[in-house]
């Protein structure tokens, strides 16, 4: 569903998914797991391919809301266990190739198939999505960028970016980090109607967030 027919960006804990169409690519939401982990399948309406963002739990959930779609690609946006639980099932059912970034990949329970970096691309059918490294949550954490064509951008923020401030950090120098990537970027290169999936609870927009950016840094969390 589209914004104007009902998709908010929320999902109950291990309730019912949430799809929208995004052009060439509809985007299916869904909770997954004890840490309400969101999951988001994004699917080529060209080709019926299938890329998976975090298969973080619930293996079962997960195949059987992918159907009989191909599976190409799972991009794990970071190396926190609550974000792979089911990765090695789903690989091993699918033999999707495995996205993640060096930083991070040597802590999943599979070996990545792909290293990717700041800049870099993946495909899923004819749709290609930016790669973004954010550096302060994890060393390694990604974010996913869909520009859709004749919309708005499409942000997929992992644990980087949510509602109300930017992911934990353990140290004021991580926290800096992540806040000069965030507004370097992502605040800084994208417009204020990008549609941000986080990687738990529920979606966002830049716009809604971009006037809490002092805020933040005044906290520092």
């Amino acid at each position: 569903m589209s914004i104007e027919f009902g998709y908010t960006g929320h999902v109950d804990p291990q309730g019912a998914p949430a799809t929208r169409d995004a052009g060439p690519l509809t985007i299916t939401k869904v909770s997954v797991g004890p840490m309400d982990n969101n999951a988001y399948f994004l699917r080529s309406t060209a080709t019926g391919e299938a890329l998976l963002i975090d298969a973080a739990n619930d293996a079962g959930t997960l195949l059987r809301l992918l159907g009989d779609a191909e599976l190409t690609t799972v991009v794990t946006t970071h190396r926190h266990a609550d974000h792979w639980q089911a990765l090695a099932e789903v690989a091993k059912e699918t033999g999707a190739r495995l996205v993640a970034h060096p930083a991070d990949a040597e802590s999943l329970p599979v070996v990545a198939t792909d290293l990717v970096d700041d800049g870099d691309t993946v495909t899923v059918g004819d749709v290609t999505l930016d790669v973004i490294h954010l550096v302060g949550h994890t060393p390694g954490a990604i974010a996913l960028l869909y520009r859709e064509p004749g919309g708005h951008p499409h942000l997929f923020t992992g644990d980087s970016l949510f509602p109300g401030g930017p992911g934990r950090t353990t140290s004021p120098e991580d926290f800096t980090s992540l806040m000069n990537h965030l507004e370097r970027k992502v605040f800084g290169r994208l417009p204020d109607d990008t549609w941000v999936y986080p990687g738990h609870g529920d979606d966002t927009t830049l716009g809604a967030e971009r006037p809490h950016l002092g805020e933040w840094r005044e906290r520092g969390w």
